[in-house]
């Protein structure tokens, strides 16, 4: 009798009661860039949570597996195989760095799962097209060349380069070296240095011994955070610039009173510029949960809209190759005051990007 009444009880449950879609994610939850990535994730689960109470997609709820990689990409990829062969998800979302994503790109040619919103701005990701990754977020190269030409503009022409010894701090060393050359001048001094643990103090000597006005910083988390702690002591009157993998509240925080007059690219609207209506809504979502908005956040709320978005066009019972296609034909899709698109030689998604400074306060000024 008590099988009957289970048995009678989820046949009348609704559908999205019994069926998931399942969204894989690895992603260093611990590490050097653990901060960024919680935020993230957060603002991710804003939007996936938000349409779930609503009954999810074609009244399928959005299950997000979330696997910790501890920001190494041997594990990255163990992780995405594990997600993609046993979990058996319909797209990867939100992974993070660049080593890491290269890591699992092999993964993604032989299963044919789409990957969404790589937290990475890698110009590998961009040129040539990878068939299956969708970039929600502006290149590396970019941003490196802007930190640049502002620098320049505001009468700072010696500048020093650090950068990551891996596939990401070399994308961006290749984007400063392309601001370097418009500007018309070349680096001070360009120096190699540990992803995970960087010799700082010999660094700052580097530095300081070729006479920088100013440092571009290419690394992540953590390592930045120690480097411009130990600039601030020896040096404290450069300025300092680092990419947007760093603007996170995690970062700020992490930097305590070395933070004020940090510079870091944006490639997203101010958390606070109300005139979009993606700001708007997200900032509605995380008051409910009592979350503060970072532009970490809004990156991750952005992915996550256009996850929903090539669910929902894929139609009831989404396929790897359904969403592929989807994905593949989001034109001008609007975020809320900023439009994505995609085509089969274009996953670039948008190309925004801006320069914020850490204030007094501990926020970031545009």
């Amino acid at each position: 009798m008590k099988r009957f009444i289970v048995a009678a009880v989820a046949a009348l449950a609704p559908v999205w009661a019994l069926s998931q879609i399942l969204v894989g994610q690895t992603a260093g939850f611990s590490g050097t860039s653990a901060a960024g990535v919680k935020e993230i994730t957060e603002g991710a689960r804003l939007w996936i949570d938000a349409v779930n109470a609503k009954g999810g997609v074609h009244g399928q709820k959005i299950e997000l597996i979330s696997m910790d990689d501890k920001f190494d990409p041997a594990l990255a990829a163990t992780n995405a195989r594990a997600l993609v062969v046993d979990k058996n998800v319909v797209a990867l979302f939100l992974n993070r760095g660049t080593p890491h994503t290269e890591a699992i790109l092999p993964l993604l040619e032989q299963s044919g799962v789409p990957l969404i919103a790589p937290s990475t701005g890698a110009m590998v990701l961009h040129q040539p097209v990878k068939k299956q990754v969708f970039n929600v977020r502006a290149p590396y190269h970019r941003e490196a060349e802007k930190a640049v030409t502002h620098l320049r503009a505001l009468g700072i022409d010696r500048i020093a380069v650090v950068y990551a010894d891996d596939s990401f701090g070399q994308d961006g060393l290749e984007g400063a070296s392309k601001g370097f050359y418009r500007a018309g001048i070349s680096p001070t001094v360009a120096i190699k240095a540990d992803r995970l643990k960087p010799d700082c103090k010999a660094i700052v000597q580097e530095v300081g011994k070729s006479g920088a006005q100013a440092v571009v910083w290419i690394a992540s988390g953590t390592a930045v955070v120690e480097g411009i702690k130990t600039l601030r002591t020896s040096l404290p009157g450069i300025q300092v610039v680092t990419l947007s993998n760093n603007a996170s509240a995690g970062f700020i925080k992490g930097l305590g009173e070395a933070g004020p007059g940090v510079m870091v690219t944006q490639v997203f609207p101010s958390e606070r510029a109300v005139a979009y209506a993606m700001v708007r809504d997200v900032t509605a979502l995380a008051k409910e949960k009592k979350l503060e908005l970072s532009p970490a956040m809004l990156e991750g709320y952005a992915g996550a809209k256009v996850l929903v978005e090539a669910l929902r066009r894929a139609g009831p019972n989404p396929t790897r190759a359904k969403v592929l296609t989807a994905l593949e034909g989001l034109q001008k899709f609007d975020l809320g005051g900023l439009e994505i698109s995609f085509g089969p030689d274009d996953h670039t998604g948008m190309e925004y990007s801006e320069l914020s400074i850490i204030g007094s306060d501990g926020k970031f000024k545009r």
